[in-house]
């Protein structure tokens, strides 16, 4: 098991530090065509058991809840505006990407402000279809009044979070397989709510690969210049990232590829529901008074004024791949598509991208992935 481990952390190493991979756009999601190539689930929280209804593209736009603003940047949100009774849903949006987006591709979005407050809980966040098979990952996920954003995963049982890794953050659960996922806690209090916002934001990236799955979050002030001064059609390369603030890497406790397929991106706000209004955390986190608050009648009925910080503002998603991309048929210039995928999730790496990778490798590199191959 450990031969294993470091061999693996070793040929990691080559993939994220010395080799420099180059990621070619997929798909810009931003400005005025930020909505395009999202479905919006229009339907009431049946998920998570949330006090709000999900609307259709139609109706959240007539409602206010998505738009562009003067900045050119997308505003998701909970409805403040209206009233609601004893026994009635908030309206909110919960979006999932049309593209599915496999091994090799990367994520990156841009945000100067994360949804806040007592019942609220966002997430950006990905998943295959038939949950929980084929995996899902959180990126950005809190709840009521934290501080700071935690990273998971949530698999089918049989995958745990290996605790010697590289990384930034702090292990908070390490089973993937059971309700909180193997989670992975952010030392840094400006990673979401106000302290995220008072910064200008900052950047969330995923690298989502049969070697791993690696997220980072920079605070706005210490997003690499590789980000920072991209432009929408640049490439990417994730050896300028530094450390993953979450890593998880392939190894003998967790075979990313037997328990994840392609990825669809999602976007929601939820608000009570099986956590963020689970008696004892809710109580805690707002009133940290006892068990005599309800978060429904506490915050969901009513004005609407909980909500005016229940927002995402989001400057683009943008996605990538390693993998070789043709131009869109769709005729969107700020849209590509992977020739690797969607792909079956055990799909063979295509010939060019499996020669591509090999020739880049210094020979002890190549011995160690061999090893890892044979293992």
């Amino acid at each position: 098991m450990h031969l294993f481990w470091y061999l693996s952390v070793f040929a990691l190493l080559f993939r994220t530090g010395v080799l420099a991979t180059a990621f070619d756009l997929l798909h810009n999601y931003s400005g005025l065509t930020f909505f395009s190539g999202w479905e919006f689930y229009g339907k009431w929280d049946n998920l998570t058991l949330g006090n709000v209804t999900y609307q259709t593209a139609l109706l959240a736009t007539e409602y206010q809840l998505v738009s562009v603003n003067e900045a050119g940047n997308a505003i998701i949100r909970v409805d403040n505006r209206t009233t609601v009774s004893v026994g009635e849903r908030r309206n909110s949006v919960r979006l999932t990407s049309s593209e599915f987006y496999d091994f090799g591709s990367l994520w990156i979005i841009d945000l100067l402000h994360i949804p806040y407050g007592c019942s609220v809980w966002p997430a950006f966040w990905s998943t295959a279809p038939n949950w929980p098979d084929g995996g899902e990952i959180d990126i950005i996920e809190a709840i009521n009044l934290a501080t700071s954003n935690q990273m998971a995963l949530h698999t089918t049982a049989g995958c745990t979070h290996y605790p010697q890794v590289n990384q930034t953050g702090y292990n908070i659960d390490t089973d993937c397989g059971t309700g909180s996922g193997c989670t992975v806690g952010i030392p840094a209090n400006n990673s979401y709510g106000p302290g995220f916002a008072s910064v200008g934001g900052g950047v969330y990236a995923t690298w989502f690969d049969e070697s791993g799955i690696f997220m980072w979050f920079w605070s706005r002030p210490d997003v690499p210049d590789s980000i920072a001064n991209a432009g929408a059609n640049s490439s990417m390369d994730v050896s300028t990232f530094g450390t993953p603030t979450a890593s998880f890497p392939t190894n003998t406790s967790c075979n990313i590829t037997q328990f994840y397929k392609p990825q669809q991106l999602i976007f929601d706000i939820t608000l009570c529901g099986d956590w963020a209004g689970v008696p004892g955390i809710y109580d805690s986190q707002c009133y940290n008074a006892g068990p005599n608050h309800d978060c429904y009648l506490d915050c969901v009925v009513g004005d609407g004024s909980n909500y005016d910080d229940a927002y995402f503002e989001v400057r683009y998603v943008r996605t990538y791949s390693d993998r070789p991309v043709t131009p869109s048929t769709t005729g969107d210039p700020t849209t590509q598509t992977s020739q690797a995928s969607p792909q079956p999730h055990n799909a063979a790496h295509s010939t060019r991208a499996e020669w591509r990778w090999w020739l880049g490798l210094p020979i002890a590199a190549i011995c160690a992935d061999m090893l890892l191959r044979l293992l």
